[in-house]
């Protein structure tokens, strides 16, 4: 199984070729049609896991994310708040402890683990956590490992791309290039419990576009992801990108964050950073200029070529930190996100 690969900004025919890239069918092929009587089914089901099974945002996360957001933050009331969750203070640690944290000594504080992880990576933990034990033992390791580096990736790489555009506020850029996925989630716990027993789901021949997910499910990811979104109340600007990302040029509220997270997340599927593939079968570089032209059309032919550039040679650089194994998320396989942490990265 693979996200879903819709050619964000490629409609016409010579765009596409452009970049490299096929164009999609305007309709799903024979092979694609479902059943309606079993798209209801997984549909119904879809709606049960939303409206029953989808975990409440911790009630510590909002004053965590207050907390973090201050310029200086309280680090020692943020430690006093991680530790009301067991949860979170053993990911925590568990994450200072990794070997791309890097740090010399076994880190067995929290207090001292607040301050080596920085406000950013807590900021995002607190998101994910209960997303993770949402998904539990429902869905294979490796396809919930490979969908976490795909957005971990997204995330580096918009944040990267929202400072070389002098974006006002590239931390967000991380967050939204985190979370524009989370849709799928729940359509992979959905197919998991259904297809339990079988040899797996990489074979079950859906996911190349938003048009074969709304036929398999009634629903695609950006659907369920904006639905995700409004229940954790999140502002309107993060809500746009989860459900707008596959069409940038329609976002309203803030079209350079949804172009960003846009061209992050197709850069990142061009390149064989898709869920399914893990290890992740690398693809040869795509014209990283035709898809930041098509998801960011403000910026001028020089511009975009410099940053496509960019953009190449950063994406080769994280993909050495990563780790595609099957520890899991939060058992060393979160990176270092060098584009904030080494000085050497404007």
């Amino acid at each position: 199984m693979r996200l879903s690969r819709d050619k964000v900004g490629l409609e016409s025919p010579e765009t596409a070729e452009a970049a490299g890239l096929n164009p999609a069918p305007l309709l799903p092929t024979p092979a694609m049609m479902e059943d309606p009587a079993v798209r209801q089914t997984r549909k119904m089901a879809l709606m049960a896991s939303l409206s029953e099974g989808l975990p409440t945002l911790p009630a510590y996360v909002f004053e965590l994310n207050t907390l973090l957001a201050a310029t200086p933050a309280n680090l020692k009331r943020v430690a006093e708040v991680i530790r009301t969750d067991p949860s979170l203070t053993a990911q925590v640690l568990r994450l200072c402890n990794s070997p791309f944290m890097g740090f010399r000594e076994r880190v067995t504080r929290i207090e001292h683990a607040v301050m080596l992880v920085g406000t950013e990576k807590l900021r995002t933990m607190v998101l994910t956590c209960s997303l993770v034990e949402y998904v539990g033992h429902r869905v294979a390791t490796e396809d919930v490992q490979s969908f976490w580096q795909h957005s971990f990736l997204t995330a580096a790489l918009s944040e990267r791309l929202a400072r070389g555009i002098a974006y006002p506020q590239p931390e967000q850029a991380y967050l939204s290039g985190l979370l524009h996925d989370i849709g799928v989630l729940p359509l992979l716990v959905v197919l998991s419990t259904e297809q339990q027993g079988s040899s797996g789901l990489v074979s079950c021949g859906w996911g190349e576009s938003l048009e074969a997910e709304r036929d398999r499910f009634g629903m695609d990811h950006c659907e369920v992801g904006h639905w995700i979104g409004v229940s954790w109340n999140f502002p309107p600007t993060l809500l746009e990108v989860m459900s707008g990302h596959h069409n940038p040029e329609q976002a309203t509220e803030d079209p350079h964050l949804v172009g960003i997270v846009a061209a992050a997340d197709q850069f990142c599927v061009r390149r064989g950073i898709v869920l399914g593939a893990a290890p992740p079968e690398l693809s040869a570089p795509t014209d990283n200029q035709a898809i930041l032209r098509s998801c960011l059309p403000q910026l001028e032919p020089a511009e975009a070529d410099k940053l496509g550039e960019m953009l190449e040679a950063d994406f080769l650089h994280l993909i050495q930190l990563m780790e595609f194994g099957a520890a899991g998320l939060f058992g060393g396989g979160i990176p270092k996100n060098p584009f904030r942490e080494h000085e050497g990265y404007v």
